[in-house]
C-alpha cells in the first residue's frame, strides 16, 4: 500500500487575493482554479517544481471558519516551505514583501526561519542540512 498526502486545506478570506500573494510574494504556481458553484471553487497551489503535496485554497465559509483564518494551527508555525538555497528563497521572498518575524538561524536540521504570510499563517523556510 502507498499512501501520501495530495492537498491540505487552508482558509483564506478571499480566493484571488490568496492566489495573487501565493504566486506573486511566494513564487507558488496556480496549478488548477475550477469553479464549482456560485461561491465555492477548486483552488490548488504549490511552490514551483514541487509534484507531490499541494495547498488547496479554502475561502473561508462563515464568522467560525472566518476567526481560524491565520490561526488554523492555534499559534505555531504551521507550514513547512523547504528549499535547496535558504538564502536565494530568503532574499527573493524578502524582496517580494515576505514578512519575516526572525533573522535566519542555525539548527541541527537545517538553516531556518520564520516568515508569516498575508493572512497570519506562520510558516518555516528550511534548507535542510
Amino acid at each position: 500500500m502507498k499512501q501520501r498526502i495530495g492537498a491540505l486545506a487552508l482558509l483564506v478570506p478571499n480566493y484571488d487575493q490568496a492566489i495573487t500573494y501565493y504566486t506573486e510574494n511566494l513564487g507558488f504556481e496556480l496549478v488548477e482554479d475550477t469553479k464549482l458553484s456560485e461561491t465555492k471553487r477548486w483552488v490548488l497551489i504549490a511552490p514551483k517544481g514541487s509534484s507531490e503535496t499541494r495547498i488547496l485554497l479554502a475561502e473561508a465559509d462563515g464568522p467560525d471558519q472566518q476567526k481560524t483564518i491565520g490561526n488554523q494551527s492555534g499559534g505555531r508555525v504551521f507550514l513547512f516551505l523547504n528549499t535547496d538555497n535558504f538564502d536565494r528563497d530568503h532574499a527573493a521572498m524578502q524582496a517580494a514583501g515576505v514578512a519575516f518575524l526572525e533573522e535566519p538561524r542555525t539548527e541541527p536540521y537545517g538553516k531556518v526561519a520564520v516568515f508569516e504570510d498575508l493572512f497570519g499563517n506562520k510558516w518555516d523556510l528550511i534548507e535542510s542540512y
